[in-house]
């Protein structure tokens, strides 16, 4: 028998080949009682389900066009790859996109730009952009901090993200000089690779709980004792993918590791609670502030999507008047994403961010601190156009998570809630894990940040100005109608607070100096 399929191997294999589809065959007919299809088209109907499977994949790269796909779209995929690989990153042959279509940005250039021999570099990194503002002076906090980039990596936690994803982000975070969002998950070891970090604090108190599972400050503090690398807390109120709601890890990504960074039951969906414990009111937060900033002596800030005005008004008022509070605010849109989300939740609740941000920081301007907070924008600004808006609009810095993914390989499968990513990001499958190698996308992180910081210098730099926070509305025109365009300035109804840099727009061309 041996020597005929040796000889007749061909024969063999097709008979492998029939007996695997007889098998199939007698399974879905006799067998499965779940599938319908399956059980009246046996063959046809299993190759259905299998090209549902691979469908996003299939209308990547054969169906959709460059503008078509979403979240991103292939144009955008490709300027994330090339920029994090170091290659070319610029576009042929003209614009794609349709100029008059409404809401579309347009940045004015000035007629005299900044010389970009005149640049000055306080770092050896010339894509180097500070914040402008320092986290925690305001309020006196005893260890403050001045985040060194103006792009940061956004919440992710260990456990919707591989242990190799988060290690490769952090040793890109480190190079790039950025800081590191640790999302809700907890401070794992995969996060203390050098990059400063933000550690963010959400319902379910990971990482920040005794042993019955309540919050502990005398926790938080050994934490944070124990961490140099932690420079700032988030207390996340909510996110834009699904505010109101809870963190969602499915029990399939829930590992012995990552059950024990948490202290939660392994294998189990892990889900965090809607509201906070610790707090209910807008005073009871902003005394969780204080406390946790007093005995840590880290500047303390929050982040929330946006929905009723009510909270803002109120929280904007209280701070003014005690003199207490957030030391940042990230603002989160409902185009922001996340790993596991019901429908309802990511397509419907929160407002997109340019509504919502606007909404927040007229109120804080109103009450007259919009100067003694450091403002955070988050929600799909990965991209160096949407970045311009987001600073002409008041942000002092931003974060970018998906955007982050795909600097390190994710391929957009949409396959981040069922724990099989294909590019061993969005998993802790130890297999899919393994074809991610931490020194090579961790260099694809930094490249990634760096060109991204590079492109702001040159829109900077074509506007007048040396930093990208000197955009006002004024400098941002968007389609409002047929033929027809406005200042962003005009429909915000406010301009963003000044940054204490000297403007060089217009037939100014001297070199920005520090306004004493």
């Amino acid at each position: 028998m041996f020597t005929f399929l040796t000889n007749h191997w061909g024969l063999a294999g097709i008979g492998a080949i029939a007996g695997l589809v007889m098998l199939v065959f007698v399974y879905d007919v006799f067998i499965q009682k779940k599938h319908a299809i399956k059980h009246n088209f046996p063959i046809v109907g299993n190759i259905r389900y299998w090209l549902e499977m691979i469908g996003p994949e299939m209308r990547q790269y054969w169906v959709a066009n460059d503008k078509e796909e979403m979240p991103f779209n292939r144009d955008e995929r490709s300027w994330i790859y090339a920029s994090s690989k170091g290659q070319n990153n610029n576009f042929g042959f003209g614009t794609t996109e349709q100029l008059y279509s409404i809401g579309y940005p347009i940045i004015k250039h000035a007629a005299f730009p900044f010389p970009e021999h005149k640049a000055e570099y306080a770092h050896k990194d010339k894509t180097y952009i500070p914040c402008l503002k320092t986290m925690g002076t305001v309020h006196q906090r005893r260890r403050p901090y001045q985040p060194q980039s103006v792009v940061n990596i956004s919440a992710m936690s260990f456990g919707s993200l591989s242990a190799n994803a988060v290690e490769a982000m952090n040793l890109g975070a480190q190079a790039a000089g950025c800081f590191h969002n640790t999302g809700e998950g907890g401070v794992s070891k995969y996060h203390c690779r050098g990059a400063d970090l933000m550690w963010q604090i959400g319902t379910g108190y990971f990482g920040a709980r005794n042993g019955d599972g309540r919050f502990s400050m005398d926790v938080v503090a050994q934490r944070v004792e124990e961490n140099k690398h932690i420079r700032c807390i988030e207390i996340k109120l909510s996110q834009g993918a699904k505010p109101g709601k809870g963190g969602i890890l499915p029990g399939v990504k829930v590992t012995a590791e990552i059950a024990a960074t948490r202290d939660i039951p392994i294998g189990l969906d892990c889900i965090s609670p809607n509201a906070h414990s610790e707090f209910d009111t807008v005073d009871e937060l902003i005394d969780w502030i204080e406390r946790l900033a007093e005995r840590t002596g880290l500047p303390v800030g929050i982040k929330s999507a946006v929905g009723a005005s009510g909270f803002w008004r109120k929280l904007a008022t209280r701070m003014r008047q005690r003199g207490e509070g957030a030391d940042f605010i990230t603002i989160d849109g409902g185009e922001g994403g996340t790993g596991a989300a019901p429908l309802a939740f990511a397509d419907h609740v929160s407002l997109p961010f340019k509504i919502g941000f606007a909404r927040v920081y007229q109120i804080f301007q109103d009450e007259g601190i919009s100067r003694d907070v450091v403002w955070i924008g988050s929600g799909k600004l990965g991209f160096p156009d949407r970045a311009v808006v987001a600073f002409a609009m008041g942000c002092d810095v931003i974060q970018i998570a998906r955007e982050s993914m795909m600097a390190i390989g994710c391929i957009q499968a949409l396959k981040c809630h069922t724990g099989h990513c294909p590019a061993g990001i969005a998993t802790q499958n130890r297999w899919l894990q393994a074809g991610l190698n931490v020194d090579d996308k961790s260099k694809r992180m930094a490249r990634f940040i760096q060109s991204f910081r590079k492109e702001l210098l040159s829109l900077s730099y074509a506007c007048g100005y040396q930093h990208p926070c000197q955009f006002t509305g004024r400098e941002i025109e968007f389609s409002t109608g047929v033929n027809q365009f406005s200042r962003l300035h005009d429909v915000l109804g406010y301009t963003r607070d000044d940054t204490g840099l000297k403007e060089t727009r217009a037939t100014d061309t001297s070199e920005p100096e520090l306004v004493n």
